[in-house]
């Protein structure tokens, strides 16, 4: 069996649920799911309750993070109304300030953009600067991005006018860049029978066939490929009103290797979308001696439950794909090998040094 090495891949979009609501996931689990999907790095989102927004519950998150992580991390912070200098002075300890535009799950919505014009203009130019700005909020955001000739990084794009968005600020020069999902690529609005209405449940929604179309059709646009692994316990999701979110550290790397597989996109864009742009957008870094090791060959079909998130579910049930990580080593150590989880928690390093 030829395996296949990959450097150790990096997710800047992950929610560990921590602090506040561990039931779904916490720094240990979700680690342990990066692991044994090959990240052998996670950034973790602000909206945690309560949401990492200054220096105290950044310390808090931090401190957590340095406890449990079992591979290295970043924190976000995320910006509230009430954002100034005190909380742009924190940039060098952080992932990046992550600024919700659009109507999502918590409480750090920035409803009307009289609010925005602190975060675009105070947070330095350097430091990443990500949004959730879905449809007409993203072409606001791009605006506030032209007005404050700054760079950002547009999260989970999902839709055929937002990629179309997004080239044309591209062709025009303007500094952005942008992720897709895996689920924006693979599912659809014809996939929620299947995987029922409650569980399909996501921010941003699912689209429609020709928004997935539109995103493949136009992936050189596409800087970052990011699971937004969001968990939440399947209790909730199949309760009346399910919060938005799913899994996707596990199934990320194997649903993309199948895509490499049929002809859909190359090892190399595959690469540079889960490693090598996001070390130089984030600026992270560089992991020695960490990579890992796929079977390109083994095929098998994505199973309801036996995964390493407590969430230990995924809307990608009994899609048949190929390639499967066997060995993950960070730093030298072998920290995944097998289906078992070897890194312990706490062995996780900052990779803001802090």
């Amino acid at each position: 069996m030829a395996l296949l090495r990959l450097p150790g891949l990096i997710d800047p979009h992950v929610h560990v649920r921590e602090p506040g609501a561990t039931y779904k996931e916490d720094w240990s689990t979700a680690t342990a799911a990066a692991l044994a999907g090959g990240f052998t790095a996670i950034l973790a989102m602000p909206n945690t309750q309560p949401p990492v927004t200054d220096e105290t519950t950044l310390e808090a998150a931090l401190q957590l993070a340095r406890e449990k992580a079992r591979c290295d991390y970043a924190q976000y912070l995320g910006a509230t109304a009430h954002f100034g200098p005190r909380e742009a002075a924190l940039a060098p300890r952080t992932a990046g300030l992550k600024l919700y535009l659009s109507r999502t799950f918590g409480p750090l919505w920035l409803v009307s953009t009289e609010t925005w014009h602190h975060p675009f203009r105070l947070w330095p130019q350097e430091a990443p600067l990500v949004v959730h700005a879905e449809r007409v909020t993203l072409a606001a955001a791009l605006f506030f991005a032209r007005l404050y000739r700054r760079p950002i990084h547009v999260a989970h794009v999902a839709y055929r006018e937002e990629i179309l968005l997004i080239r044309g600020a591209k062709e025009r020069g303007w500094p952005v860049t942008c992720e897709v999902t895996p689920h924006h690529l693979f599912l659809t609005q014809e996939d929620i029978p299947r995987i029922g209405e409650g569980r399909a449940e996501v921010r941003p929604k699912l689209g429609l066939p020709q928004d997935r179309a539109a995103l493949w059709e136009n992936l050189e646009v596409v800087d970052v490929f990011a699971t937004d692994h969001a968990p939440h316990a399947v209790q909730e999701k199949d309760s009346p009103q399910p919060p938005p979110g799913y899994p996707g550290l596990e199934t990320a790397l194997p649903l993309l290797l199948t895509a490499v597989q049929e002809g859909r996109l190359t090892l190399d864009d595959l690469v540079q979308r889960m490693h090598h742009r996001v070390r130089a957008i984030w600026r992270l870094p560089e992991q020695g001696e960490t990579w890992v090791e796929v079977d390109p060959q083994a095929r098998w079909e994505i199973p309801a439950h036996g995964w390493h998130t407590r969430a230990d579910w995924t809307p990608f049930v009994g899609m048949k794909v190929q390639g499967r990580v066997k060995r993950v080593v960070l730093r030298g150590k072998a920290v995944y090998q097998d289906g078992r989880v070897l890194a312990p928690p706490g062995s996780g390093r900052s990779l803001r040094g802090v």
